[in-house]
């Protein structure tokens, strides 16, 4: 098993005290770490963000992108080397605004990838805006006189869009949130997990007190994960809030379905000796 020390950067991660994202970067490591996977074959992709910093603090490979826009970077790396682990670590603005239509796209195509959600209901780096999972009539600073828009429900979105693994935990909940993880890298196909997180210093609605009154387990209630039309009844149901599976399916992943991935990865094609002539007639 590898060391949670061999995935430390030596630089310290300089959010808020009492933030969240404590929780979800401790916890990526301990899953890491029981899973024993190899730096070399973790890629962690990070949107823009407090959370993108995280890229700076596990040791594995890892890139920062646009926002809004490191689901299709991931889903661009597997598919050049599909024997890499790839873990996007991205906000509630990253995924569920700028990035909706990614995260459809990524649900709906099955891609090999792990999303974790930094889900804290606010727009943290850029001050306390209004963020997609924001609850109606939120006031902030980009919504003085309350949020019109009913919020994003992310859980239900997956579960429509036939989600082949979709789960929501808490920062707080160490124990839940490190399991689902390694859930999520072992799954096959988009493992989506949306986890709930207090911003201490920008959202003084949702914070830790509030989450303790408003979620409840999964498991401990009974549920079944492979019961899709009971999933979505839970997603639907926001009187209290679920942790846990919500569902999982097994179906075929995108890599699984694209002729030249068949077999060895892309990165191992012989692309220097490759005859295009077949392809120049059919198409040029």
């Amino acid at each position: 098993m590898i060391k949670k020390e061999c995935l430390d950067t030596g630089i310290k991660p300089n959010w808020c005290p009492g933030c969240g994202n404590f929780g979800i970067w401790l916890a990526l490591k301990q899953a890491l770490t029981e899973l024993d996977i190899k730096h070399e074959e973790v890629v962690v992709v990070c949107g823009i963000g407090c959370h993108g910093h995280m890229c700076n603090f596990v040791k594995t490979y890892s890139f920062e992108g646009l926002h809004g826009r490191p689901i299709p970077v991931a889903e661009g790396v597997k598919l050049a080397n599909k024997g890499l682990k790839v873990i996007v670590v991205a906000g509630d603005g990253d995924t569920y605004g700028e990035g909706l239509n990614h995260f459809l796209m990524g649900v709906r195509g099955n891609h090999d990838i792990t999303l974790l959600v930094h889900d804290n209901m606010i727009y943290g780096l850029t001050t306390g805006q209004t963020s997609p999972t924001s609850e109606k009539g939120r006031v902030s600073k980009s919504t003085p006189t309350g949020s019109i828009e009913v919020p994003v429900n992310p859980i239900a979105l997956a579960i429509a869009q036939e989600g082949s693994f979709v789960a929501r935990s808490w920062s707080a909940d160490p124990k839940q949130l490190v399991g689902l993880i390694k859930a999520g890298i072992t799954h096959r196909g988009f493992a989506h997990i949306d986890v709930l997180q207090n911003c201490a210093t920008f959202n003084k609605i949702n914070t830790v007190t509030w989450f303790k009154e408003h979620i409840y387990k999964l498991d401990e209630a009974g549920h079944d994960p492979t019961n899709r039309e009971k999933a979505m009844l839970k997603a639907l149901d926001l009187t209290k809030l679920g942790t846990g599976i919500f569902y999982q399916d097994k179906r075929e992943a995108y890599d699984e379905g694209v002729p030249a991935e068949k077999g060895k990865a892309l990165i191992d094609h012989d692309l220097e000796n490759i005859d295009l002539t077949e392809s120049y007639t059919q198409f040029v």
